[in-house]
């Protein structure tokens, strides 16, 4: 494991956002979602591409809070532009859950 130090990880905006919408994303080469992800009105919304179809139904993820990174540049996935990373953790079948946090926060909130 790589060592950070504390200034590092100071440049990462780890945010709380709310899945306002989700589609299927079928020109994936892997299984994926398209999310638009609210986080609040001095970001606004962004677009992610989510590897996430094996835990969750796309009719589940709306109003879902989620943590993303959105200070990453914007990257073309297929025909979307991916505007920030939507985290979460492998389980011990390799499938995606999604790192959410505990309770209700403000939408835009910086993970501390």
């Amino acid at each position: 494991m790589q060592e950070i130090n504390w200034s590092d990880f100071e440049k990462v905006e780890l945010r709380v956002g709310r899945v306002v919408s989700a589609e299927a994303f079928p020109e994936a080469r892997n299984p994926a979602y398209i999310l638009h992800v609210d986080f609040g009105e001095s970001i606004g919304i962004k677009k992610s591409s989510a590897q996430i179809t094996d835990r969750y139904a796309l009719d589940g993820l709306v109003d879902k809070l989620v943590v993303a990174v959105v200070n990453f540049p914007k990257k073309q996935i297929g025909p979307i532009m991916s505007e920030c990373l939507v985290t979460g953790f492998h389980d011990a079948a390799g499938h995606v859950t999604l790192c959410v946090p505990d309770g209700d926060v403000p939408l835009g909130s910086k993970l501390l």
